[in-house]
């Protein structure tokens, strides 16, 4: 599985990163794991920068459906991801799905950034 996480129950928070092609039941594991662990309303902080997707648009519906699904059930954490200049428009669509959630989202371009402003959201 190209996809690697840790669940910081202590500090409320999810940190996920991966590498190589994400595939649409890598994704949907990601995201059983994070309901399954009760960690929907943790901060996330996403490190994308190695992944790319084959994913069809199809396929990448039925990911935003389950998220917007998660939404619904639940408070959600701030997300923060790190992504390259290339990889902004494809994560800027799924941002699309994310952002029906009423929490703080954003893009950076490295950790550094990423952690200091999650650092100041509250999960």
């Amino acid at each position: 599985m190209p996809l690697y996480w840790m669940i910081d129950s202590k500090e409320r928070l999810f940190t996920g990163s991966g590498e190589g092609d994400v595939t649409l039941a890598d994704a949907m594991a990601l995201l059983d794991a994070v309901a399954g662990a009760g960690a929907l309303s943790y901060r996330k902080l996403f490190d994308g920068r190695a992944v790319q997707s084959s994913m069809t648009g199809e396929e990448l519906l039925a990911v935003c459906v389950s998220i917007r699904a998660y939404h619904e059930q639940t408070t959600v954490g701030a997300l923060a991801i790190v992504c390259t200049p290339e990889q902004t428009v494809e994560f800027a669509r799924l941002l699309g799905a994310l952002a029906a959630a009423d929490r703080p989202i954003k893009m950076f371009p490295n950790l550094r950034q990423a952690h200091t402003w999650l650092g100041h959201q509250r999960s």
